[in-house]
C-alpha cells in the first residue's frame, strides 16, 4: 500500500509526515523514513490467522538449538569423567555459542534484512540439525572434538534465530498483539535452555559404568537428532516469509522502505537511547549466561551429589522466566509502558539475584527452587521486554538488525562475565562472586533509569 504511495519531498528538510492535511501536527524525527508522505486513507488491517502457525514453527526451532546450549555443562562433571576433558573445556561448549554470533551477526542481520525470515530460518534449521547429527558420531570417549566441532555448528546457526522474534511479530502481528508475539518468539528459546537443563541430567546416569554412560549419550544425541530433522522438514515445507497484505500500519511502512543496512547501522551507533540498552541488556543478560553456564558447578559446592538438582535449578529458573516473559508481553501490549516496565523489570532482577546469593548455602535445597524462581521471573523475564523496547526507541530501523546489534553485546558481556565468574568461583568463593554479579546488575539498573522513553514506533503507529 504504502509503497505505492510514497513520495519523495523536493527542496524539504527531511521529515515524515503521516496526515496530508497537517504535516505541523504529525510530525516525526526521519530515518530511513526521512522524505516519506503516508496516506491515512487506507481500509482496516487484517491480520492472518497462519501468524500463529509460523510462530509455533519459530518456537520449537528455536528451542531445538537452545536445547543443545547446555548440554555439556550441565552435566560437566560427567563430561570430565567419560571423556577425560577438563572442565574448563566443557565450559567452552557453552561460550562457544557467545563466541560464534558476534562476528556472524553482521552478516546474519543483512541476510536477514534483504532475504527475509523464510531463507535465514531455513539456514538456521538447517545448521542446527547437521550440528545435532555431528554429535551422534561423538560418542566414543576419544571423540570428543567431533561433538564440540558439532556444538560449533549449532553455536553457529543460533545467529539466525536470536534476532528473529521481533522482526517475525512485526512482520505477522498486529499493533495489538506484536510485544506478546514477541515474547512468545523468546519463549521458544527459554523452552529449549530448559530442556537443556532437565533432559541431560535425566538421560546421562551420573553414577553408570563407562558403557551405560556411552549409551546414554548415544541416545540423547539421537533423540535431538531426529527431532530438528523433523523441525527442519516441516519448516521447508511450511514456513513463510511474510503475510499476503501487512497487519498494521508499522509493518506496512517497514515493507514500503528500501533501508541501507550501513545506514542503519551508522543510525543505530549514534542512538544514544539505543547505546544505553545496549550497555544495560548486555550486562543482564551476561549474569544470566554466567549463571547457566557454571550453575552445575555452583549448585554442587553444597549440594554434593545433586547432579539432578542442578538440572532442575536450571529448569526452574528458564520456566519462571518464560512465565515473565508472557506476562511482561501481555503488560506492554496493554499499557505501552516500555520504560517503566523495562526499569521495574531490571530493579526486581537485582533483588533476585539478592536473595539467590544468600540463600544458595542455607542447606534446604528446597529454598534455592524458591529463590531461583524470583530470580528467573525477573531476570529472564527481561529478555523480550529488552528486544521490545529496542524497537520502540529504534523505529523504523529493522528489527533483525536492531536485536542483532543487541545480542552481538550480550554475547560479548556473556563471555566476560562468565570467565569472570569462573575466575572468581575458583579464587574468591561463591559468595564474592555473586555478589559481584548483584552488583553489575544494579548498575544495569541505574543506566536503564538514564533511557529516554522515545517511542518511535508507537508514534508512527497512533499517527497511522
Amino acid at each position: 500500500m504504502f509503497a505505492n504511495k510514497a513520495q519523495v519531498l523536493q527542496n524539504e528538510i527531511p521529515k515524515i509526515y503521516l496526515s496530508d492535511e497537517d504535516p505541523k501536527n504529525c510530525e516525526i524525527p526521519g530515518s530511513v523514513m526521512d522524505g516519506i508522505i503516508l496516506d491515512v486513507n487506507e481500509p482496516p488491517y487484517k491480520v492472518c490467522k497462519a501468524r500463529w502457525l509460523m510462530l509455533g514453527f519459530f518456537v520449537l526451532y528455536s528451542a531445538s538449538n537452545a536445547l543443545q546450549w547446555t548440554q555439556y555443562t550441565i552435566i560437566s562433571d560427567i563430561v570430565v569423567r567419560y571423556y577425560g576433558v577438563t572442565s574448563n573445556i566443557v565450559s567452552w561448549t557453552s561460550m562457544v555459542y557467545m563466541i560464534a554470533y558476534v562476528p556472524l551477526i553482521f552478516p546474519a542481520s543483512w541476510l536477514l534484512d534483504k532475504t527475509g525470515l523464510r531463507i535465514t530460518t531455513i539456514i538456521g534449521s538447517l545448521g542446527t540439525c547437521a550440528g545435532a547429527w555431528m554429535k551422534v558420531f561423538s560418542v566414543p570417549p576419544d571423540m570428543f572434538w567431533v561433538g564440540f566441532a558439532g556444538q560449533t555448528i549449532v553455536a553457529i546457526s543460533q545467529v539466525f534465530i536470536l534476532n528473529v522474534p521481533p522482526r517475525l511479530a512485526a512482520v505477522w502481528f498486529g499493533a495489538d498483539q506484536v510485544s506478546s508475539a514477541c515474547s512468545i518468539g523468546v519463549f521458544g528459546n527459554q523452552l529449549g535452555i530448559a530442556l537443556g537443563f532437565l533432559l541431560p541430567p535425566i538421560i546421562v546416569r551420573a553414577q553408570g559404568t563407562v558403557e551405560e554412560i556411552g549409551e546414554d549419550f548415544k541416545f540423547m544425541f539421537y533423540l535431538i537428532a531426529g527431532v530438528t530433522t523433523v523441525l527442519l522438514v516441516l519448516i521447508v515445507l511450511f514456513f513463510k516469509a511474510a503475510p499476503a497484505s501487512p497487519p498494521s500500519a508499522a509493518a506496512d511502512l517497514g515493507a514500503a522502505l528500501d533501508s541501507n543496512f550501513l545506514q542503519s547501522l551508522k543510525k543505530l551507533m549514534t542512538n544514544r537511547n539505543y547505546i544505553l540498552l545496549l550497555i544495560s541488556y548486555g550486562l543482564n543478560i551476561g549474569v544470566f549466561y554466567a549463571i547457566s553456564t557454571l550453575l552445575n558447578e555452583l549448585v554442587l559446592r553444597y549440594y554434593p551429589g545433586a547432579n539432578a538438582d542442578a538440572g532442575r535449578i536450571g529448569l526452574v529458573i528458564v520456566v519462571a522466566g518464560m512465565v515473565g516473559s508472557v506476562v511482561c508481553g501481555y503488560i506492554l501490549d496493554k499499557t505501552h509502558r516500555f520504560k517503566e516496565t523495562t526499569l521495574a523489570v531490571y530493579a526486581a532482577s537485582v533483588v533476585g539475584m539478592i536473595i539467590f546469593t544468600f540463600t544458595l548455602d542455607c542447606g534446604q535445597i528446597a529454598v534455592v527452587y524458591f529463590s531461583s524462581i524470583l530470580l528467573g521471573f525477573f531476570m529472564t523475564g527481561y529478555l523480550p521486554v529488552g528486544f521490545e523496547f529496542a524497537s520502540e526507541i529504534t523505529y523504523p530501523e529493522p528489527e533483525g538488525t536492531t536485536s542483532g546489534i543487541l545480542n552481538a553485546c550480550v554475547q560479548v558481556f556473556g563471555i566476560i562475565l562468565t570467565l569472570l565468574f569462573e575466575w572468581m568461583l575458583a579464587e574468591v568463593g561463591d559468595r564474592w562472586a555473586n555478589l559481584t554479579l548483584c552488583a553489575i546488575l544494579a548498575v544495569g539498573t541505574a543506566i536503564t533509569a538514564a533511557i529516554r522513553s522515545d517511542l518511535r514506533r508507537q508514534a508512527a503507529q497512533n499517527k497511522g
